[in-house]
C-alpha cells in the first residue's frame, strides 16, 4: 500500500503535515489547521466565521495557539508552554500513514477543562497512537472558552455591533462542519464521524447531542466523565454578563451578591467597555467573575458554559434526554470509579458535600442521599463527585437509551503508581488508555511496575472505542444499557459486567437529576 501524501488540498487551501517518528512511526499529522476565521477585533464575541482561503502551501507541522487562559494550564512539557491567543480556532488531524482502499472512520475529540482551560496541544491528546492502532482518523479541536467563549452579551447587541451567544459550542459545530467538508481529502469518511470528549469536553458532547445545529454532523458519540449540569440558565447568563461588565469597568469592584437595585448598563457603554479591553483584561475579569459565582448563589456555580437559550440549546441536556429529544445516535457514556480524588488533591473545584446537598431541593431526598454516604472523608468526596458526574450521567444514559443504543461504563483500572499516589481511577485517567499515553513521555511514569497490564488496558480500551467508531458496537461482552436491567461494563484488567452498580445511590439521586 502506498503512503498518504503530506500535502492535502482542503476547501480553503493546501496544508502540509509531518510524518511520525519513533513511537509514532506509521502515522502522519496535520496541526494548526484553521476551521474558522480568527475571532479577533470585530469578530470577538461573534459566531465563528468562514476561513479566509490562503495561497500556496500552509505549514501544518505545529499546533495552533491555545485559547486565552492562565499560562500554567498550557504546559506541554517541562518548562514549555503552548503560545496563547484569541486567534485559536484550529484543529489537528492524525492519520495512519498508509493509504486505505476505503474511507476511514473519523473520531473528533473535544478537550476538557471546566470550560475555563485546556488546549488541544496537550501531549495527552496526541492522536497518532489511537489513529494507528484502530485505523481511524483522529481530529482534535481547539475552541473558545471562559469569557471569550461562554459569556452571553447578546442582550447588549445593536445593529452596529451585535453579540452572539454559545460561542464555544458553535466553535465545536463549526469544527464538525469543517470535518464534513474536508475530511475525505485526508482519507476519512464524513458519513462515519464519532464525536468524543472528556470532562467539559464530554459535557460538550451532550450539548451537541441536544443542539439542532449539530444534527447530522456525527453518527456516534462518546462522553467520558461528563458533568451534564455544566450549563447556564438564561437568567443566570444575563446576571453573569452584567457582573462581568461591571468588573471589567471597575477593577476594584468586589461584589458578593446581585444588586437588583443597581442602574442598568447601557448597550453603548457595554460595547465601549468590551472594545477597550485587552485579552488580559478579559481573562482577569473572568477570574474575578469565578470568585463572584462561588458566593453569589445564582444556582449555576460556574459562570461559563453552554447557555440554555431556548434556540441554539433548547433545554437542559437532562431534560432533552428525559423527553427523548436527543439526536438518536449510538452513545458510549461513563465515569471513573474514583472521579473526585483528583479534585480533592490537586484542584478543589467540586462543591463540598454540604453544598452538593444544599442544591437538592427536597429535604427527604437530602436525607436519603446523605444516609448512603457515611464512610468518612472518602465518602464525602464520593458524594461531591457523584453529584456532579456519576448521578446525572446515569440519568442522561437512561433517557437516551430510549432513542438509540447506549453503552454505559465505569472505569476502575488503577496502576500501581495511581494507587501509590492516592489517585486511584480518578478523573481523566482513562485518557491514558484511550490515547495510548501510558506509552508516551507524559504517561509512562504511571505505568511503572505495570507495563503489561497498562498495555492490555490500552489495547482493550482502544479496541472498544475503535470498534464503536467503525461500526457502532463497542466489542464483545458489552451489553446495551437497558433501564430494566442496567448492565454496566466495568473497565478493568480484566473487564466485567455488573448489574446496576450502586443501585441504592442511583435510586436516591434519580429524584434529583431526572426532571419531573
Amino acid at each position: 500500500m502506498t503512503a498518504i501524501d503530506r500535502r492535502v488540498t482542503t476547501a480553503d487551501g493546501i496544508v502540509e503535515g509531518v510524518r511520525g517518528k519513533r513511537t509514532r512511526r506509521g502515522t502522519i499529522s496535520w496541526k494548526g489547521i484553521p476551521f474558522a476565521a480568527p475571532p479577533v477585533a470585530g469578530l470577538r464575541f461573534r459566531d465563528p466565521q468562514p476561513v479566509h482561503p490562503w495561497p500556496g502551501v500552509r505549514d501544518c507541522t505545529r499546533f495552533g495557539k491555545a485559547a486565552i487562559q492562565e499560562k500554567m494550564y498550557t504546559a506541554v512539557g517541562p518548562g514549555r508552554y503552548q503560545p496563547m491567543g484569541e486567534d485559536c480556532l484550529t484543529l489537528n488531524v492524525f492519520a495512519p500513514e498508509k493509504s486505505s482502499s476505503r474511507p476511514r472512520p473519523v473520531m473528533v475529540f473535544v478537550h476538557g477543562g471546566a470550560y475555563i482551560l485546556g488546549t488541544a496541544a496537550t501531549p495527552l491528546y496526541e492522536g497518532s497512537l489511537l489513529a494507528r492502532a484502530e485505523d481511524v482518523i483522529v481530529v482534535t479541536v481547539q475552541y473558545r472558552f471562559g469569557p471569550f467563549g461562554y459569556l452571553d452579551f447578546s442582550a447588549y447587541s445593536t445593529d452596529e455591533r451585535p453579540f452572539d451567544s454559545n460561542l464555544g459550542l458553535k466553535d465545536q459545530v463549526a469544527a464538525l462542519q469543517w470535518v464534513q467538508r474536508n475530511i475525505a481529502a485526508f482519507g476519512g469518511d464524513p458519513d462515519n464521524v464519532t464525536v468524543f470528549g472528556e470532562s467539559a469536553g464530554a459535557s460538550a458532547v451532550l450539548s451537541l447531542m441536544c443542539a439542532p445545529a449539530a444534527k447530522g454532523l456525527f453518527a456516534r458519540a462518546i462522553s467520558q466523565s461528563p458533568a451534564p449540569d455544566l450549563t447556564i440558565g438564561a437568567d443566570a447568563a444575563r446576571a453573569y454578563a452584567d457582573e462581568f461588565v461591571r468588573i471589567l469597568r471597575d477593577p476594584d469592584r468586589r461584589a458578593t451578591q446581585l444588586d437588583d437595585g443597581v442602574e442598568p448598563i447601557s448597550a453603548d457603554e457595554v460595547q465601549n467597555v468590551l472594545a477597550r479591553a485587552s485579552a488580559r483584561d478579559i481573562l482577569r475579569a473572568g477570574d474575578r467573575l469565578m470568585k463572584f459565582a462561588q458566593v453569589a448563589g445564582l444556582g449555576d456555580p460556574i459562570p461559563f458554559g453552554p447557555v440554555i437559550d431556548g434556540e441554539y440549546l433548547p433545554a437542559l441536556p437532562l431534560q432533552m434526554a428525559a423527553a427523548g429529544k436527543t439526536h438518536p445516535v449510538p452513545l458510549i457514556i461513563g465515569s471513573n470509579r474514583d472521579e473526585g480524588l483528583l479534585f480533592s488533591k490537586l484542584w478543589n473545584v467540586l462543591p463540598d458535600a454540604e453544598k452538593a446537598l444544599v442544591r437538592v431541593d427536597d429535604e427527604q431526598s437530602r436525607r436519603e442521599i446523605s444516609a448512603l454516604y457515611n464512610g468518612g472523608d472518602s465518602d464525602l468526596i464520593r458524594l461531591s463527585a457523584d453529584s456532579v458526574f456519576w448521578a446525572p450521567m446515569v440519568a442522561f444514559a437512561e433517557g437516551h437509551a430510549a432513542v438509540a443504543p447506549t453503552y454505559v461504563y465505569r472505569y476502575d483500572f488503577r496502576s500501581r503508581m495511581l494507587k501509590a499516589t492516592g489517585m486511584g481511577a480518578t478523573h481523566a485517567t482513562e485518557l491514558f488508555a484511550v490515547f495510548g499515553a501510558f506509552r508516551s513521555a507524559i504517561g509512562a511514569g504511571l505505568a511503572v511496575g505495570d507495563w503489561r497490564s497498562t498495555g492490555r488496558m490500552i489495547r482493550s480500551v482502544q479496541a472498544r472505542w475503535g470498534a464503536f467508531a467503525t461500526a457502532g458496537v463497542p466489542g464483545l461482552g458489552w451489553p446495551t444499557y437497558d433501564p430494566a436491567t442496567r448492565k454496566v461494563l466495568v473497565i478493568d484488567n480484566p473487564d466485567r459486567v455488573e448489574t446496576d452498580p450502586d443501585g441504592a445511590r442511583r435510586v436516591a439521586w434519580r429524584k434529583v437529576h431526572v426532571p419531573a
